[in-house]
């Protein structure tokens, strides 16, 4: 029998992370009875005076937000870390069956525009650059003191971000954290191997293949990974050897602006609404206890997870199989990326209906 991957259930490998994800694209064709999401298509005001995050309003913690008119950074008010804490020292206890150990850091939240009513894609370039401007210059600043900068942002109720305001977050910590610990090593192995960045390599061969391509320009690439777990999971990737968003010309930050925009915006016209998703950067980490300081094998990268499968409604859920086995997709990567390449990067849904 011939192999069809439109086909035939397959298992395709992440370099990154070391692990093989099944992908089963005949699963597309059940019925589906299940759980679907509800949709809210109504346009939000530009200002909420109930929002915790717009321009002059009260915080739950009683602080007042500046009347800010650009980006805007500030303290998390309910933050994960704290930046003070116990020494770091190792507990452990019944053969280290139970292990701890404190762990020290801060957390940001990064309004991406006193308007409470835009999403990334449906703002202007200018002011998409900055936002890009704000997380290279918040990965510089907490890089010093810490070993880890992971830039965030939670997109949708579906996706658990308490507060419709476009936000994003900022999370640095004392530690390296589980996956970006894989993620150095794998491109440490890779490099040590080959002499050169692992996803510079892949780079390379995805404008050579073109297959998952959704956006590129002079300085970026969006694709579908070859082995994306969400359905219409993409990867943001440097054209050149970038190590961490510090590193980042002027040209290049513009650009990251300019692929931005059109690019989410497909995503929100491929279901004709504010599509979910978490997303976060990947760089070089600071100074790690026990690692040495060379991060040539590093290269930029963010990732975007969305969970929708089938449409605004219905989304993919990582469960059963996904939880006690690997992770598994129903469309295959190349199918994910032709949808998104058959819908309008320039005029957004919203502009259409109007």
């Amino acid at each position: 029998m011939k192999f069809d991957p439109v086909e035939h259930p397959h298992r395709r490998y992440n370099p990154l992370l070391q692990q093989w994800i099944l992908v089963s694209p005949h699963r597309t064709k059940r019925p589906w009875q299940g759980k679907q999401e509800d949709t809210d298509l109504s346009q939000r005001p530009g200002y909420d005076p109930k929002c915790y995050l717009c321009p002059r309003n009260v915080r739950a913690n009683g602080e007042v937000n500046p009347d800010y008119g650009a980006t805007y950074v500030f303290e998390n008010d309910f933050a994960a870390l704290l930046a003070e804490g116990p020494d770091d020292t190792l507990m452990s206890t019944h053969n280290g069956l139970m292990t701890s150990r404190p762990v020290t850091g801060e957390c940001r939240v990064i309004c991406f525009s006193p308007r409470h009513d835009l999403t990334l894609p449906e703002m202007a370039t200018d002011e998409i650059l900055a936002v890009v401007d704000l997380w290279c210059e918040q990965y510089l600043e907490l890089v010093q003191k810490h070993a880890w900068v992971q830039i965030i942002e939670n997109k949708g109720a579906i996706m658990g971000c308490s507060n419709p305001h476009p936000h994003g977050q900022v999370w640095a910590g004392s530690f390296l954290p589980t996956e970006p610990a894989q993620v150095d090593k794998s491109q440490r192995e890779y490099w040590r191997e080959q002499g050169r960045p692992l996803l510079l390599d892949y780079v390379e061969a995805e404008l050579a293949d073109g297959s998952r391509t959704v956006e590129v320009n002079d300085h970026w690439l969006v694709v579908i990974p070859y082995w994306a777990m969400w359905p219409y999971e993409t990867l943001l990737l440097p054209r050149r050897h970038v190590r961490h968003l510090g590193e980042l010309t002027s040209a290049e930050r513009q650009s990251m602006a300019d692929i931005l925009k059109p690019f989410l915006t497909r995503y929100d016209n491929l279901f004709e609404t504010s599509f979910p998703y978490s997303m976060g950067w990947h760089q070089a980490p600071g100074k790690v206890a026990g690692m040495d300081d060379n991060r040539d094998h590093w290269q930029l990268h963010a990732h975007f997870y969305p969970p929708l499968l089938r449409s605004a409604t219905v989304k993919k859920f990582m469960v059963g199989y996904e939880m006690l086995a690997e992770a598994q997709r129903d469309i295959t990567a190349e199918q994910a990326a032709a949808a998104l390449a058959k819908v309008s990067a320039t005029e957004h849904f919203r502009q259409k209906q109007k």
